[in-house]
């Protein structure tokens, strides 16, 4: 519910607080201006037509203005009931989300599941499958966490997160998880950047002159593992997979980054592979993966299933 409805709902209650106004009351109006006269709201309303007429008659007392003007052939709203037709309706579109939210709270549906998507992950591929999961659920709002390196695991691990898509060690026993995907990481360069020849004997002793570029971990209590990192070489360091490719774009280092996100500018030359015999191009196994435990809601076990 966004902001806007809440306040108008918690209008109406402080409303009623006030005055003797049900929410009966006001569906009964709702429901006569738009079925166009108090006999066809009647008939919507399952309700005789003098029993309408007395409801509106109690919200148009207790209000203290007409709701509708009498004085034609057919009742018409006045300036002051069309005024308060909108804010009705509004509200009772909310109360019915209301209710519905309430049902799905009472079958023990989660309101919100967290999921944490790791840094090299085919972010396109997971956030299909997250727009197909929203779109048929829409009372379980999803929670994104992008995290590097470790913390996609540290969010898992402590419980921030109730699934993630990231490699992981899949001999650890605390880990349930599903194949994904294969991330290819080539290590890449800008044209020029380098000052020796590129040949199938090129190795990191080699690189050790020149500036890497290296991802921030975002893990604070996990150690975090040396990913091709030269120690002794210069680095930029970055927090995300796209700045990285951009600083190396421009020529400012090398660095390690997914095939995915550079074959396109591989393949028009404004960034060269660096892959040889001493660096080969490593892989990386995406999987989805959650808590081995024996029992999981029925939201956070469909989202499971979506993938």
């Amino acid at each position: 519910m966004n902001e806007k409805s809440t306040l108008i709902i918690h209008s109406l209650y402080n409303l009623s607080s006030i005055m003797n106004i049900t929410f009966q009351q006001l569906k009964t109006f709702v429901t006569v201006t738009d079925k166009g006269s108090f006999q066809a709201g009647a008939a919507q309303l399952n309700k005789t037509h003098p029993c309408v007429i007395s409801a509106i008659k109690k919200l148009e007392n207790e209000l203290g203005f007409a709701l509708f003007d009498r004085s034609g052939y057919r009742s018409t709203l006045t300036k002051e009931g069309r005024a308060f037709y909108h804010k009705c309706h509004a509200v009772l579109h909310e109360m019915e989300e209301l209710k519905t939210q309430a049902l799905h709270l009472r079958q023990y549906e989660e309101p919100e599941l967290t999921i944490a998507i790791g840094d090299v992950s085919p972010v396109t591929q997971a956030l299909q499958v997250l727009r197909g999961f929203s779109r048929e659920n829409t009372h379980t709002q999803l929670k994104l966490l992008f995290e590097n390196l470790e913390g996609a695991d540290e969010c898992l691990l402590e419980g921030r997160a109730d699934l993630i898509v990231h490699h992981i060690d899949q001999t650890d026993p605390r880990y349930e998880y599903k194949p994904w995907s294969t991330v290819e990481l080539v290590p890449v360069a800008a044209p020029g950047f380098l000052k020796i020849p590129l040949t199938n004997r090129l190795g990191y002793a080699d690189l050790e002159t020149y500036t890497q570029c290296i991802i921030r971990n975002t893990a604070r209590t996990l150690p975090g593992k040396n990913y091709f990192l030269l120690e002794h070489a210069a680095h930029i360091t970055v927090g995300d997979q796209h700045t990285k490719k951009e600083i190396i774009k421009q020529g400012m280092a090398w660095g390690h980054i997914p095939l995915f996100m550079v074959k396109k500018e591989l393949e028009t030359g404004q960034l060269l592979s660096l892959q040889s015999d001493r660096l080969p191009i490593q892989r990386l196994d995406i999987v989805v993966a959650r808590l081995q435990q024996s029992h999981y809601g029925i939201m956070a076990e469909r989202l499971w299933q979506s993938f």
